[in-house]
């Protein structure tokens, strides 16, 4: 096999994934953040917000996929009898 002299799919030389880190509140506060952020998301695929209040949406999303969960079981036991 060959050796490879260049990063494969975007990665750095230590294999980590490159990727923008930036505060994705400050950047759309900006008269044209959003867009620099939809420009970042569509050519390296993905931005790390690492402002203050990151994690918040991450957790929301947790909430939301629990509750997806409650509602799917309680159907499930619904449409049993059916």
């Amino acid at each position: 096999m060959s050796e490879r002299h260049k990063p494969h799919n975007g990665r750095d030389r230590n294999g980590q994934h490159h990727t923008k880190l930036v505060d994705v509140e400050d950047k759309v506060a900006d008269i044209h953040g959003e867009e620099f952020v939809r420009d970042d998301v569509r050519t390296g695929g993905a931005v790390i917000d690492v402002g203050p209040q990151a994690g918040q949406r991450g957790e929301h999303v947790t909430e939301l996929v629990e509750e997806n969960r409650e509602i799917v079981e309680k159907l499930a036991r619904y449409n049993r009898g059916l």
